[in-house]
């Protein structure tokens, strides 16, 4: 792809969202290392860093009185509590990518995402889904990360929010993980030829004839 071609429309932000388990982070992994004008939007989270987690590129690790105050001076564009800590999206991570031409990825849960969308326009969302709760609990078992307590909690997170998925722009069951990830690619791909996202004065110089030799 061009740099002309791939400048033609705006930079937009994508909210992918689904239930602890279901995949998604992995697709956004994907999609980040596939293509080049995707940008990952950091969240900030005031729970522990897991092991391999480095501050700065998987989150910034914040304590609980760091985020109430950057929450309160309206730092961020979305924030929500999840399973007993908070986690938020500096609008400066979004601004500052999409300034640049960039469109931002964002994998945030249904509340940050319904919240995001509230303040850009632009923005698509994409829900991740389950086969079913069953296959969800096999892969939250499969981890071998969380105790049985946690897992019930889990799935009892997962349930209210799948029924969120009625308010985004698509929802994508990921009964198998590269058909998955292929399905949103597609459907970043399709967003970017969106007439509405096309520069209108891009449009005005192809309408316009060659001048003469």
């Amino acid at each position: 792809m061009g740099e002309g071609e791939q400048r033609m429309s705006s930079a937009f932000p994508i909210v992918v969202s689904g239930p602890s388990g279901v995949g998604k982070s992995t697709i956004v992994e994907r999609l980040l290392s596939s293509d080049p004008r995707l940008r990952l939007a950091v969240s900030a989270t005031t729970r522990p860093t897991r092991e391999r987690e480095e501050d700065g590129r998987d989150y910034y690790f914040v304590d609980t009185v760091e985020f109430i105050r950057r929450r309160d001076a309206g730092e961020f564009v979305e924030h929500a509590h999840v399973h007993g800590e908070l986690y938020g999206t500096l609008r400066s991570e979004v601004d500052d990518w999409l300034q640049q031409g960039r469109d931002v990825l964002l994998d945030i849960d249904y509340q940050g995402g319904l919240a995001l969308r509230g303040v850009y326009d632009e923005a698509v969302s994409i829900f991740i889904l389950p086969p079913s709760l069953e296959h969800l609990e096999k892969r939250l078992r499969g981890r071998k990360s969380d105790g049985e307590a946690q897992i019930a909690a889990r799935l009892e997170v997962a349930s209210r929010e799948i029924e969120q998925a009625e308010h985004y722009d698509f929802a994508v069951v990921n009964h198998d993980l590269d058909t998955a990830f292929e399905t949103v690619r597609a459907i970043v791909r399709s967003e970017r030829t969106r007439v509405r996202r096309i520069d209108a004065q891009r449009l005005r110089h192809i309408a316009r004839p060659a001048s003469p030799a």
